[in-house]
C-alpha cells in the first residue's frame, strides 16, 4: 500500500495522512526517546512523511528534531526533504494582551532549535480569545518571519470562518486551517469549507476518530459515565451528545462496521477515510503513541469508499445534529461545558 500525497503549495507536498504528536506530549505517560524515533522512521518509511506537533506539546518538537537528524543520517538529504513537520504557535491565554514581536520570534526560534532545522515547514497559529483583538498583529509578526525565511508557510488552527477571512484579507496567506472535523462534527461545513475553497486554504482534520470513540472497541458498549478516563474522551463524548446521543452514535458505529466488512477494514479507518472525501480536506491527522496501528493508518488514504458507503453514512448523519456554531465556537466559551476542560496556558510549561 502507498499513502496518497497532495501539494499544498509549490515545494510543500504532504502525505494525506499526518502523524499527530499530541499523544507523545507530557501528561500521556513516559516516552522512550529511542523507541519514539524508531516509530517515526517506520511511519516515514511507510509513506506517512508529515508530522504534526506544537510549541505547547511538551517534549514533542525535541523528539521530532531527533528523528529528523537520525532520518537524514540514515537515508540522506533527498529523503529528509520529503519529511514535512507542521508545528504550531499558541500564545498562552494569560499573555495575549502583552504578546509582541519578540515573543513571537522567541517561540519560532525555540521551535527551530528543538526541531533542529533552519526553517519551519508550516507554523499553525492559534489565538484563544477574540476579545483580546491583537491576533492580526501577532500573526503579522509570524508572517514577517515567513518573509525573512525562518518559516516556509503560515497556517492557522481552530479559527472560525470570519476570523480566518479577516487574517487572509490582512495579507497573511493562510495555507491551511487545522480544525476538528469528523463524521459526528460537521461544523466546518457550515461556512469554513466554502471559504477554504474560495481562498486556496486547505483543511487539515483532527478528531476524525473522536478520541477513539469512532472505533470497533466502542461498538455495542453501554454509554460511558463521567468521569471518563481522560480529557480527550470527555471532550469527544460532549460532541457525541451534541450529535444526537449514544443510541444514534451506536447506529453510526453499526453502519461503519457494515461498510468496513465490505472493504475488509475497520471502523476507525472508514471514519477517517470518509473525511478525505470531503471538499477542501487535504489530510487527516491520526494520533499515534507508537506504530501499533501503522498498517491501519496507511490504509486510510487507500480505502476507496463507494457512493453506497457514503450514502449510508449520510443517512445516519441526517438523523442527528451538527454541534452549535462555527468551528471552535463552543470551545471558546471558557465557562461552557466544551471550554472548561481546556488548558489555556501551556507555553509557560513547555
Amino acid at each position: 500500500m502507498t499513502v496518497s500525497r497532495i501539494t499544498l503549495r509549490p515545494g510543500h507536498e504532504i502525505s494525506r495522512v499526518i502523524r499527530g504528536g499530541w499523544q507523545l506530549a507530557g501528561g500521556h505517560g513516559p516516552v522512550d526517546r529511542a523507541a519514539a524515533i524508531d516509530d517515526m522512521i517506520a511511519f516515514a518509511e511507510a509513506g506517512i512523511t508529515t508530522f504534526d506537533c506544537a510549541d505547547i506539546y511538551t517534549g514533542v518538537e525535541e523528539l521530532i528534531g531527533g528523528f529528523r537528524v537520525e532520518y537524514g543520517n540514515r537515508f540522506g538529504a533527498e529523503a529528509l526533504a520529503r519529511i514535512k513537520v507542521h508545528t504550531k504557535l499558541v500564545p498562552d491565554l494569560a499573555r495575549l494582551a502583552t504578546v509582541d514581536r519578540a515573543y513571537v520570534r522567541g517561540i519560532v526560534e525555540t521551535s527551530l532549535k528543538r526541531l533542529q532545522t533552519e526553517r519551519l515547514d508550516l507554523v499553525q497559529f492559534h489565538w484563544w480569545d477574540y476579545t483580546v483583538p491583537r491576533y492580526l498583529e501577532a500573526i503579522g509578526w509570524l508572517n514577517e518571519l515567513r518573509l525573512e525565511g525562518k518559516v516556509a508557510h503560515v497556517g492557522g488552527t481552530n479559527f472560525d470562518t470570519a476570523t480566518s477571512l479577516e487574517i487572509i484579507r490582512s495579507g497573511v496567506p493562510l495555507v491551511s486551517m487545522q480544525v476538528q472535523y469528523s463524521l459526528i462534527d460537521l461544523r466546518p461545513e457550515r461556512l469554513l469549507v466554502a471559504a477554504a475553497q474560495e481562498n486556496a486554504m486547505h483543511i487539515l482534520c483532527y478528531g476524525t476518530v473522536a478520541g477513539g470513540f469512532l472505533g470497533d472497541p466502542w461498538l455495542g458498549r453501554p454509554e460511558p459515565q463521567h468521569p471518563l478516563e481522560n480529557r480527550s474522551l470527555t471532550k469527544y463524548k460532549l460532541i457525541i451528545d451534541d450529535f444526537g446521543g449514544w443510541d444514534l452514535f451506536q447506529a453510526l458505529l453499526q453502519t461503519l462496521r457494515r461498510i468496513a466488512d465490505r472493504h475488509g477494514s475497520d471502523i476507525a479507518t472508514v471514519a477517517s477515510a470518509a473525511m478525505l472525501n470531503r471538499p477542501a480536506v487535504a489530510a487527516v491527522i491520526v494520533g499515534a503513541r507508537n506504530r501499533s496501528h501503522l498498517a491501519r493508518n496507511v490504509a486510510i488514504s487507500e480505502l476507496q469508499l463507494t457512493e453506497q458507503d457514503l450514502a449510508e453514512i449520510a443517512a445516519i448523519q441526517a438523523q442527528g445534529s451538527i454541534p452549535e456554531g462555527d468551528t471552535y465556537t463552543l470551545e471558546r466559551d471558557r465557562d461552557g461545558r466544551h471550554g472548561n476542560i481546556i488548558k489555556y496556558n501551556l507555553n509557560a510549561a513547555s
